[in-house]
């Protein structure tokens, strides 16, 4: 059996890591099936060698993020220690400086809690078009609309506009209840909640008013100019190669965008191509256009959403796998 000691002399820090009722440890004992012992300043570390080794470097990087005042969550937990097990704890010290994106109607601050998600947030910055993919929760969607608030608040755009294509999943528009503006709400939900928590619901209803933000179906862009505007494309999956061409090409003078989607979520009918796809494989060399590919280790929901992920992904490939057998039994049976 191996053992490594760590000493932790602030107790503070050491409180925080272990959690409440050492919730923290045991998340970690479980992860690495090693035993985690507090003796005063010291934390033990027992059980095979290289498990110690991994739980080690995880206790290590969650001290790093609690004296740089990151909070400890289950989620970072199992995101840490997924950058440790792959070898990219390295990659951490990134989210160490102050990362502000902004602050919320209530002041709270809106931090980026993932490497990929600090890259997202600095392409935004830097360029012109982006794209963020990825599965869910992985927060491309709440990110685009913190930065989009940031430069709305610091007079680099003039207005915000909130846009995604009305594709049924499932269900039918004609079927809801109310005019168009009341049936193409429930699409544009999330884009709403997100203003909601940054501005505060009588601001965002003032800014509404006066045209300062505007949230509507992607079909009402159509044949417009968009200038002095940060734009976001949200659910792109679900657009047409002629939707997301006539969408980027909306793009005005000082005007900024984001497009973001899930490529294993797209809800077209008649197995059409999404726009989003054919987009992010044409424009990947364009100056001035990033594209940032988030995985499940962005996943900043609940631990479950990741493994939710991985299994469906796990399914996907195993079916793409059997095709080509299948194919085969049939040839070699006509031969």
């Amino acid at each position: 059996m191996a053992e490594r000691l760590i000493s932790i002399q602030d107790t503070n820090q050491f409180q925080t890591l272990c959690g409440s009722f050492d919730e923290n440890l045991k998340l970690l004992e479980q992860r690495y099936h090693v035993r985690m012992i507090c003796r005063g300043e010291e934390l033990r570390v027992q059980g095979d060698g290289a498990q110690v080794e991994l739980a080690a470097g995880a206790v290590t990087a969650l001290l790093q993020m609690i004296s740089n005042g990151q909070a400890i969550t289950p989620q970072s937990i199992h995101y840490v220690s997924d950058m440790v097990d792959a070898g990219s704890a390295g990659q951490l010290a990134e989210l160490a400086d102050d990362d502000t994106v902004c602050l919320t109607a209530a002041g709270k601050p809106v931090h980026t809690r993932t490497v990929g998600q600090r890259s997202y947030v600095r392409a935004i910055a830097e360029n012109t078009i982006v794209f963020g993919l990825g599965p869910a929760g992985t927060g491309k969607t709440y990110l685009a609309v913190a930065m989009a608030v940031r430069a709305f608040r610091r007079h680099e755009v003039n207005r915000i506009i909130l846009t995604r294509p009305a594709v049924e999943a499932g269900e039918k528009l004609g079927f809801l209840p109310g005019d168009l503006q009341d049936k193409v709400d429930p699409y544009l939900r999330p884009l709403y909640d997100g203003l909601f928590e940054m501005l505060g619901a009588e601001a965002f209803q003032r800014h509404l008013e006066r045209g300062s933000i505007e949230v509507a179906p992607l079909a009402y862009m159509r044949g417009r100019t968009l200038d002095n505007a940060f734009i976001i494309l949200d659910e792109a999956q679900n657009t047409t190669g002629e939707q997301m061409k006539m969408f980027l090409t909306r793009l005005g003078d000082g005007s900024r965008m984001v497009i973001t989607g899930d490529t294993t979520q797209i809800d077209l009918p008649d197995k059409q191509k999404s726009g989003l796809v054919i987009a992010s494989r044409i424009l990947r060399k364009v100056n001035d256009i990033a594209i940032c590919e988030f995985t499940n280790r962005d996943v900043v929901r609940h631990k479950l959403v990741q493994d939710i992920i991985r299994a469906y992904e796990a399914a996907e490939q195993k079916q793409a796998h059997r095709k080509p057998e299948h194919t085969d039994r049939k040839d070699t049976g006509k031969h």
